[in-house]
């Protein structure tokens, strides 16, 4: 039986930023063509360093909009047909052999959504997921873009193992690691947007972002890829200071690799999906789970 080995990488860069608070279509355009290929540099680079599946951070097509409640960007909410990353990063994944989650801003008739489409490595795409958890507090103002998603928790049978994906939101909720991990994700992959709190600023939310994330990873026993986006942002009064700290963990939730706060970055870690199945089953967490005990979970108020 062949060994089945994963070299996975995180990744963190700055967003080009639109010029003014209200870009011509063009200038707009020309962001996200900007954007695009600085993203396929870094999975270039990353498959370059014999990574086999690459995430990219959430919404990296555009500087992050839902820091201000403004209908105008609506109009470059696409189809995931005409969605120009997703278009891209199907050719790259099918040139490179890797798997490439990509996160995009999904309109669907009169739906809109935070979603992933899941490229494979013969550049097939293997579905979406769209964000179940959608915040809104000051700067993360994504409930007047984004309706909650209808997908559920998915897992993707790729050429490189199972993955389960959540965005950004859904990584504060153990539920949905756990759906994924009952569905059998061999790793959970998180691409994230957070920083500073523009009402807030000496609020460090760092840390803990990282703990939430590591507990999943050791509750479930699958490691975890995160991608922060990194730099400062400015949409009118509301600024945010992306923090990065983009991170890989063990299958017990320790942080084997890990960027800093500032630096456009590349990290990698490599797994033996089969020694940590073997692992995962010898502790018996979910041999010995008592399901028809937690229906308080499937409620609001327990």
């Amino acid at each position: 039986k062949m060994k089945r080995t994963v070299k996975v990488a995180a990744t963190q860069f700055i967003c080009e930023q639109f010029p003014s608070d209200h870009p011509s279509s063009e200038i707009y355009e020309s962001v996200i063509t900007g954007n695009i290929a600085k993203a396929e540099g870094i999975v270039r680079k990353s498959a370059e360093l014999g990574c086999n599946i690459i995430l990219l951070q959430e919404l990296f097509e555009t500087p992050y909009f839902c820091q201000e409640e403004d209908p105008k960007y609506f109009q470059y909410a696409t189809s995931l047909e005409d969605n120009r990353a997703v278009k891209r990063f199907q050719i790259v994944a099918k040139e490179l052999n890797i798997v490439l989650p990509i996160c995009f801003f999904e309109r669907k008739n009169q739906a809109f959504y935070n979603t992933v489409a899941v490229i494979d490595a013969t550049g097939e795409i293997l579905g979406v997921y769209r964000k179940s958890h959608i915040p809104d507090g000051p700067g993360y103002e994504e409930k007047f873009y984004f309706n909650p998603g209808d997908t559920g928790f998915e897992v993707w049978d790729t050429k490189f193992g199972k993955i389960g994906i959540a965005i950004c939101w859904d990584q504060w909720f153990p539920e949905s690691a756990r759906c994924l991990a009952l569905k059998g994700a061999e790793i959970i992959f998180y691409p994230t947007a957070i920083g500073s709190e523009p009402k807030n600023p000496s609020y460090d939310s760092k840390s803990h972002w990282q703990r939430t994330m590591q507990g999943h990873s050791a509750a479930n026993m699958v490691p975890v890829v995160a991608s922060n986006r990194i730099g400062r942002e400015v949409f009118g009064s509301s600024s945010i200071t992306f923090y990065g700290s983009s991170f890989i963990t063990d299958n017990t939730g320790a942080i084997i690799a890990e960027s800093n706060r500032v630096d456009e970055d590349i990290i990698s870690a490599t797994f033996d999906l089969d020694s940590l199945a073997t692992i995962r089953r010898g502790w018996g967490l979910f041999r010995d789970r008592r399901p028809q005990l937690y229906r308080a979970i499937a409620t609001l108020d327990g």
